[in-house]
């Protein structure tokens, strides 16, 4: 059996993971069907290590996974990381100034660096139903303690794709705004994109974008579209990834990373 890519990556959240956090067993064997003909599958996520780990490990995944946005490069089955990328403080503090001067307040929650960073919720931040732990604060000087990979805002009024539009345009080149999910806006080292991250897990394997078939559905995963040789975008995927995909697969409810995998694997 052959297949035309060497490498797989798909995203997380509303891609491989369906709703309830569980991957379908039609997905895993249409995975283990594509790493069987000696293509690699890599993992790329906007969640870093910590709220990662626990679905690599109940995959029984051992390859190398992509976290934090690209932030961070993660040996699953050495449970080590092999790269990390931080936030510079200042330039983030300076850069939501910037944003707050423009639309107000924002509420923030921080993600910490290193394996077992916890992410720190500050006032009025709003958490999403889940098992993905959170250590809340009561003074947001406590956010700013220790190395970060990312700042999460939320505002009180604005949707997602607005305040990631203004944020975006109070920043200038401070730092990048990017929307990873719903209800998930986030500040990140300037230049930093899962497909920065990607590239130099792919590096590690000696393979190329050109190998590349990606999966994904926020805008998060323009990046890595534009890095791979093919992107598909899964039904539920945000317009903005749509515009930019190839193909457009069924949603992540209804197995669509293996819908495209097995035809693969066919043809």
């Amino acid at each position: 059996m052959t297949f035309p890519y060497r490498l797989v990556a798909t995203d997380l959240d509303g891609t491989l993971l369906r709703d309830d956090d569980t991957v379908s067993e039609r997905t895993r064997e249409a995975l283990a069907a594509v790493t069987a003909a000696g293509a690699a599958h890599i993992i790329v996520t906007g969640r870093a290590v910590p709220w990662t780990r626990h679905i690599l490990d109940d995959l029984g995944y051992e390859g190398l996974a992509v976290c934090g946005q690209g932030a961070q490069v993660y040996h699953a089955g050495e449970h080590k990381l092999l790269t990390s990328l931080t936030l510079d403080r200042q330039l983030a503090g300076l850069a939501l100034s910037k944003v707050e001067a423009e639309i107000g307040p924002l509420a923030l929650a921080a993600s910490l660096d290193g394996l077992d960073g916890e992410v720190m919720v500050g006032p009025g931040y709003r958490v999403q139903e889940g098992p993905l732990p959170a250590v809340f604060v009561k003074d947001p000087a406590e956010l700013w303690s220790a190395p970060l990979n990312k700042v999460y805002i939320q505002h009180p009024d604005l949707d997602d794709d607005a305040l990631a539009k203004a944020a975006r345009a109070a920043v200038g080149n401070l730092v990048d705004v990017v929307m990873a999910g719903p209800g998930v806006v986030e500040i990140l080292p300037l230049g930093l994109s899962k497909a920065t991250g990607l590239s130099l897990a792919a590096r590690r394997l000696g393979v190329k974008g050109a190998d590349t078939l990606a999966f994904g559905d926020m805008p998060n995963d323009i990046p890595m579209f534009a890095w791979a040789r093919r992107g598909v975008a899964m039904a539920n995927a945000h317009e903005d990834l749509k515009a930019v995909a190839q193909e457009i697969t069924a949603s992540n409810e209804d197995d669509g990373i293996a819908v495209v995998l097995e035809q693969l694997l066919q043809s």
